[in-house]
């Protein structure tokens, strides 16, 4: 509760700078201040490095704006005249502001931009002079007819006002990457890019605006360019973030993107940092999530190259963000093609990988582990897994995961823990149908400890995914070695339907009355 109030209330101080006095700080800000050309060349210098807070301003005031259009629709739905006149105010303070605010930082406005901003303008002018009228008429017949009215103006508002802001970043994205293609220098070209991340961070459509305007080309020239290395991991972690929508997807693909990523992480010279910004943009192109990555066939084509560099990575990693990165990648590389679970067979990798959970400054966080058993349930699908599993004590880890849970209560890691629970559950299930693997399993008590995450909903966090593999394992296990249940637990979870024994398991809940 206390860290809700604390949320609450940075929330509110930030917002309230954003809020209070519209009237005021739009008359003020209409009023030009005359300044000499020098001290102008001044100020233009002095503020070009908060480009990127003047942008996240401008952003914030497009969020208030767009609340309160959504608030107006509502108010306006409940003929709440009053509220709506005082809103609609409030909005055409706010897009002088944002309009003031955003000439005073930028350098050049199209024509376009200006037409569009006098559109927006005069249409809040009017809708603030029709509102005002409404609240002047108490006939019920004649607001309902002006009704029809305000809500056509308010459409065409926000209409004006969506165009104004894609308009805003599309130029505001053109002017970045015209640094990064004039640029020879470094600090420009960092700058640049370290706009471009910020703008990108902002959510799936400035991404695709990026994507559009040639982002994608342009961080790929950076990237092939030896005199710009040391902006690599900048350039990596920027490309990452952009290839989250199928527009960048497709432009990596036009630039043989892939091969420049192969390039890098085959190359020895590169830092690690390096390496392990290019592994993250792997991850984020092979993510399962993703709908659209089956068109990336040059992949197939450099995918030897590229597991055996992560795999070499996840060995040599010193931290746990770079075994994170890497991990990732392989782990949904084991889901982007089959043919990966071989190529991780026969370099050893699952030798390194179990060896790497055993290193608590590498394999840290539930997150790293996650990925970890993601790669061996993958591979365990290999019949050639099960003898890789016993040699590298990989049974006993499997073993220790079912017991993971969160230390911070927080949602992330917990959902985290629930994924390596079950995760280790279907590992088990499916190397178990290997004697050797079942016998080492039941002596390390695993049997019991499915049991229990079956029968208390609270070992599993109430998770139903947990509770599906752990009744597959106890089902598999069973079969190998059935003097391992008592006979209560065999009727219950091992004899009946699967489903059954799932109703009775989720109907376990601790009853308080």
């Amino acid at each position: 509760m206390h860290l809700i109030q604390v949320d609450s209330v940075q929330r509110w101080m930030e917002d309230l700078k954003l809020m209070t006095d519209c009237e005021c700080m739009c008359i003020l800000q209409s009023k030009p201040i005359s300044v000499e050309k020098d001290e102008q060349n001044e100020l233009i210098l002095s503020s070009q490095y908060s480009t990127c807070d003047n942008l996240q301003l401008l952003l914030k005031r497009a969020w208030i704006i767009s609340t309160e259009l959504t608030r107006i629709a509502q108010k306006l739905e409940k003929n709440r005249w009053q509220r709506v006149h005082s809103m609609t105010v409030r909005v055409n303070c706010h897009v002088h502001s944002m309009i003031n605010e955003y000439n005073t930082f930028t350098r050049s406005s199209s024509e376009e931009m200006h037409q569009l901003e006098k559109l927006l303008i005069d249409k809040c002018s009017e809708f603030t002079a029709f509102t005002e009228r409404c609240l002047q008429t108490e006939d019920e017949e004649i607001l309902k007819s002006m009704k029809s009215c305000v809500n056509e103006t308010l459409t065409t508002v926000a209409q004006y006002f969506g165009q104004l802001i894609e308009l805003i970043l599309t130029q505001e994205a053109q002017n970045l990457l015209r640094q990064i293609e004039l640029s020879g220098s470094l600090y420009i070209t960092e700058s640049a890019i370290s706009g471009l991340f910020s703008l990108a961070q902002e959510g799936a459509h400035l991404c695709r605006i990026i994507a559009k305007e040639g982002g994608v080309v342009a961080l790929f020239k950076i990237c092939r360019q030896d005199c710009f290395r040391c902006l690599y991991p900048q350039t990596l972690r920027t490309l990452a973030s952009i290839c989250c929508v199928e527009e960048g997807m497709h432009e990596l693909e036009k630039v043989d993107g892939i091969l420049c990523l192969t390039d890098i992480l085959t190359d020895t010279s590169h830092s690690e940092a390096t390496h392990a910004e290019a592994a993250a943009v792997i991850a984020q192109i092979t993510s399962p999530h993703l709908t659209f990555t089956q068109h990336l066939s040059s992949f197939l084509e450099n995918m030897e190259e590229i597991v055996t560099a992560l795999v070499k990575l996840c060995q040599e990693a010193s931290s746990g963000e770079v075994f994170l990165l890497a991990s990732a990648a392989l782990a949904n590389i084991t889901f982007f093609d089959t043919m990966a679970c071989e190529i991780l067979l026969q370099l050893n990798a699952m030798k390194i990988l179990l060896a790497a959970c055993s290193d608590k400054r590498v394999v840290d966080t539930p997150y790293s582990r996650d990925q970890v058993v993601t790669i061996l349930a993958n591979m365990s699908v290999l019949d050639q897994c099960a003898s890789e599993i016993i040699q590298g004590n990989g049974v006993q880890l499997l073993m220790e995961m079912l017991f993971e849970k969160s230390s911070s209560g927080n949602p992330a890691e917990a959902a985290a823990c629930e994924r390596v629970q079950q995760k280790s559950a279907v590992t088990l299930a499916r190397l178990s149908r290997d004697p050797e693997v079942a016998d080492a399993a039941v002596k390390l008590s695993c049997i019991p400890r499915l049991i229990k995450l079956c029968r208390s909903p609270t070992e599993r966090n109430n998770s139903d995914s947990v509770l599906v593999a752990c009744l597959a394992a106890l089902r598999r296990l069973a079969a190998m070695s059935p003097d391992g249940l008592e006979d209560t637990d065999f009727q219950q979870l091992v004899k009946p339907r699967l489903v059954d024994s799932f109703l009775l398991c989720t109907n376990m809940e601790e009853s308080f009355v």
